[in-house]
């Protein structure tokens, strides 16, 4: 069915519980109808559609829907879906705890957003009252790779996309081993978050989805618990109350930093004592040229006066051996003459 279609029925529960059956659950693939956990995600999906569009729309309609917690509306739903009628309340219920189990058992992959100085991270704040800050992450779809799940929980959490920001390849089928993760279990669910740095400061954050994060920050990693050593173990319990998805990922990341700023102060070192080339400045060939033919000739010297004529016989062999020839015959002539 379609929203408008929605919006022309009477908006009554039993007549929305039909529309989202067939909306999330009649068309699935066998494969999901037989396993409760991806039926229950499938269920999942209609509570959110239920609470953030079909609630607003009925309210405007002056027809007020009440509010179901997943719980409330996950058995209702069982119970009013052709597939699931058949089973017992109790058998309902079961279904649901057994989604419950395995839904917090789901692998879960996210990132680490910092600046270029590593000084300070990303962090979301979740839609419900109470919620605590955490890194942008969420769980794992089948088939879905690692990193794709984490560069896809990124953009539709904080609007910011690590592809498109040149943090990571534009490739899909790039290896993982190429970015930095870090992995923590927490009550037997398993989460890894990717590491990017060099995100601007100036950055506008902006959720893609409805009512899942209401607030988005930047704060010094210095700033958390977990990452140095509190002084007032008061404050740390309090810090520690807000942070807790936090925590368990300043210890390695501690570690990460001091590692880049070793790396950052190598290069930076190994950049300064390269030598520095002068830049080229319009007109120096001309001038080295010029240079080059005044130092040919000084232009201070005096040069002396050549005989042009006495040049010409000394380069044809002209010189005073000719001069000596020419006298012995004039002498000669004389002997005769007498």
């Amino acid at each position: 069915m379609t929203g408008t279609a929605t919006s022309d029925m009477e908006m009554t529960l039993p007549n929305i519980l039909d529309d989202l059956t067939v909306r999330f659950l009649l068309n699935l693939p066998r494969s999901e109808l037989q396993s409760i956990p991806r039926l229950c995600f499938q269920v999942e999906e209609a509570q959110w559609f239920y609470e953030d569009f079909i609630r607003p729309l009925a309210a405007t309609a002056s027809t007020p829907l009440p509010s179901l917690p997943l719980r409330q509306f996950c058995l209702a739903l069982f119970q009013h879906c052709p597939l699931l009628s058949g089973f017992t309340d109790a058998e309902h219920v079961a279904a649901y705890e057994e989604f419950l189990a395995y839904k917090v058992r789901v692998p879960v992959r996210g990132a680490i957003l910092m600046d270029e100085a590593c000084e300070r991270v990303v962090l979301v704040k979740g839609w419900k009252k109470g919620s605590s800050w955490s890194f942008p992450r969420g769980k794992i779809n089948k088939d879905e790779r690692d990193l794709d799940c984490a560069v896809r929980e990124v953009y539709e959490e904080t609007g910011f996309d690590v592809r498109a920001a040149g943090l990571v390849g534009q490739d899909g089928n790039q290896g993982d081993e190429n970015v930095k993760y870090i992995d923590v279990t927490m009550r037997e669910q398993h989460m890894r978050l990717f590491v990017f740095r060099g995100v601007p400061l100036d950055t506008v954050f902006e959720p893609q989805t409805r009512k899942e994060i209401s607030k988005i920050a930047w704060y010094n990693v210095k700033d958390l618990p977990g990452f140095k050593k509190q002084k007032h173990a008061q404050d740390q319990a309090n810090q520690a109350n807000k942070f807790y998805m936090v925590a368990p990922f300043l210890g390695p990341l501690r570690k990460w930093i001091s590692v880049q700023r070793k790396k950052d102060v190598t290069r930076d070192s190994r950049a300064a004592s390269m030598p520095v080339p002068m830049p080229a400045v319009a007109g120096d060939d001309e001038n080295v040229e010029t240079q080059a033919r005044g130092s040919a000739v000084p232009t201070n010297e005096v040069l002396p006066t050549i005989d042009k004529s006495e040049e010409l016989r000394r380069l044809m062999g002209i010189g005073s051996a000719y001069k000596i020839r020419m006298h012995h015959r004039v002498l000669m002539a004389l002997e005769t003459l007498t």
